[in-house]
């Protein structure tokens, strides 16, 4: 059976492993944090592949920023990562083929072959956390558009210039559905600064009248985008993941999205790929593995 050597990159973490073809982890997880440099970045990676290379037929990226179509290149990377890294030479990394993709592409096709939306061929797949993520797979494909930049979930929610997103533009999905987009509510719906995510959970477990209106005013614009990417791509299914994802109610989100979608019935549920989908799924597409 063949492996492939796993590497998820973030902002200020990296990971890796060693998965087989059915998406098993059969390797020790290393972490490591990120280094704020180019040069250090691409050094670590350079120990990674030189360490295990031998043992596998592939390596395998998941990486924060968009991805080519060729898997090769990053086309944009995010703030929280070192400049420049968007120009990394992966293919020098090693001389087996390597294989690069946006993390929550990856993240999609983990729960498109072993989790949440397995047997399911159209879904999307939206990670809720610091920021949020998306991966579209259609007719059992990963859809990545034109120039391998689809799934980017930064599509307005108003035109007033609210808040400000971490992409430079102004009231997108991402600035009112990621955990700062609760806090910004919070902060808006209460007038205090000070407030943190972790309060308005602790309140809404403790039933404060406050903190429901605020946690369902956030679960309310996470609907509103499912209710527009539903309309558009038609799914199965749509999966949430990521930190913020086990707080919201996946009934609810299911029943009022069918009540208001002019496309077929869909469902919400829960991602079941683990917190390491991201090196799941890089290692799975970088293998060919497909349903």
């Amino acid at each position: 059976m063949k492996k492939a050597l796993t590497i998820d990159i973030g902002g200020t973490k990296i990971y890796n492993t060693i998965i087989n073809e059915k998406g098993e982890i059969i390797g020790e997880i290393e972490k490591l944090h990120t280094p704020k440099t180019f040069e250090e970045i691409k050094s670590t990676l350079e120990n990674i592949v030189k360490k295990f290379e031998y043992e596998v037929d592939v390596i395998a990226i998941s990486t924060c920023g968009s991805v080519n179509n060729t898997n090769d290149k990053i086309l944009g990377s995010t703030g929280n990562i070192a400049k420049g890294y968007p120009t990394m030479d992966f293919k020098a990394l090693s001389k087996k083929p390597v294989y690069v993709e946006n993390d929550a592409n990856c993240a999609a096709w983990a729960e498109h072959i072993i989790g949440a939306s397995k047997g399911m061929p159209y879904s999307i797949m939206l990670t809720l956390g610091t920021g949020v993520g998306g991966g579209i797979i259609l007719d059992n494909k990963l859809y990545k558009g034109k120039s391998g930049a689809a799934g980017e979930m930064h599509f307005k929610m108003e035109r007033n210039h609210r808040r400000k997103c971490t992409c430079g533009s102004w009231d997108c999905f991402e600035a009112y559905t990621s955990g700062p987009g609760l806090k910004h509510t919070a902060e808006e719906m209460t007038g205090k600064n000070e407030i943190t995510t972790y309060d308005v959970i602790a309140g809404v477990k403790n039933n404060d009248k406050v903190m429901k209106e605020i946690f369902n005013c956030w679960q309310e614009d996470i609907l509103n985008g499912i209710i527009g990417l539903a309309n558009i791509f038609d799914p199965d299914v749509v999966v949430l993941s990521g930190s913020m994802a086990e707080f919201v109610d996946t009934e609810y989100l299911t029943q009022k999205t069918n009540e208001e979608i002019v496309t077929q019935p869909t469902k919400v549920v829960k991602a079941t790929a683990g917190n390491y989908s991201g090196m799941i799924g890089a290692g799975l597409l970088a293998l060919g593995v497909t349903e």
